[in-house]
């Protein structure tokens, strides 16, 4: 089964909230020898900054070396491998699972903030909204043309991320589910998520291009004015939208352990305090959703 885990994320969600509840008087400390070694994809870079800040009393600058994320797919597989002991990622691949499996590691997977994945053409492209259904079929290969959805008729470039990517597994996961997406050209897989999003942005006589990625990314960590965001279903991406609910296709990023962790490790301390207000609150200031 899809991300077959012992513990719900919910369900650790729910527990972790009550915990932090309970805790909440307490005053967490750390030095950077004693900060838990952490690692994750590059759109928590920022978040996972201001926590080590926030919790060893240093600043950004002073904390930034010692905050090394190697990417999600990495990320993971040093957590399973016992190098690291958090990481703040998007949710695990199927081949990340298998890993674990293998390596006998159960992965506690728990959501610390709200996010939404959201979908991307240049300014110029007069669709500024597609269903949900309509983009799933642009990607399964059956729509290939922007004329299709009310466009120009001209081919539409739709890019996609590398296999294990945080994007990539967010894009099967929530998306396309049991619809398998086209095989695309080399030339049309990003290796990054900014590169994707400046593919996107490349003019070539016609905005052509469709793209994806996560909404922090693109509008917090790499603006690029010469793409914008699509509505979904007729809502566009916003903090409030995504907040709300109204947006369709919400996610969130999270806090990954492994199920062994001590209880009233200092991971685990670490996991109630970024879910407590204070912490949701650090999370809000740096340009995040709160969790819901």
């Amino acid at each position: 089964m899809r991300k077959e885990l012992t513990i719900t994320a919910a369900a650790i969600f729910i527990s972790l909230l009550l915990l932090a509840g309970c805790t909440g008087e307490k005053e967490l400390s750390f030095t950077l020898e004693t900060y838990p070694k952490t690692d994750g994809s590059t759109v928590t870079i920022p978040l996972s900054e201001a926590i080590a800040a926030q919790l060893t009393g240093l600043s950004l600058e002073e904390v930034r070396p010692y905050i090394l994320h190697n990417k999600t797919h990495p990320a993971y597989i040093n957590l399973i491998d016992g190098k690291v002991d958090i990481i703040f990622v998007t949710s695990p691949s199927e081949d990340e699972l298998a890993y674990a499996k293998e390596r006998g590691v159960i992965l506690e997977v728990i959501p610390i903030v709200s996010e939404a994945f959201v979908f991307l053409t240049h300014v110029d492209n007069p669709v500024k909204s597609l269903t949900l259904e309509e983009i799933r079929q642009i990607y399964a290969g059956n729509i290939t043309s922007w004329a299709k959805v009310g466009g120009p008729d001209i081919p539409i470039a739709a890019y996609q991320r590398p296999v294990n990517s945080g994007s990539q597994t967010g894009f099967l996961d929530l998306v396309m589910k049991d619809l398998p997406p086209m095989e695309p050209p080399t030339e049309l897989v990003m290796a990054g998520m900014g590169d994707l999003i400046e593919a996107v942005a490349a003019y070539e006589n016609i905005p052509d291009a469709l793209g994806y990625s996560y909404y922090y990314f693109v509008v917090d960590m790499w603006g690029n004015e010469s793409v914008t965001l699509m509505e979904v279903d007729g809502v566009y991406p916003t903090k409030d939208t995504i907040s709300n609910g109204e947006y369709p296709v919400r996610t969130a990023y999270y806090a990954v352990i492994r199920s062994d962790e001590p209880k009233n490790s200092a991971v685990r301390q670490v996991i109630d305090w970024i879910l407590s207000e204070e912490g949701q609150t650090l999370a809000e200031e740096v340009g995040y959703v709160k969790i819901k």
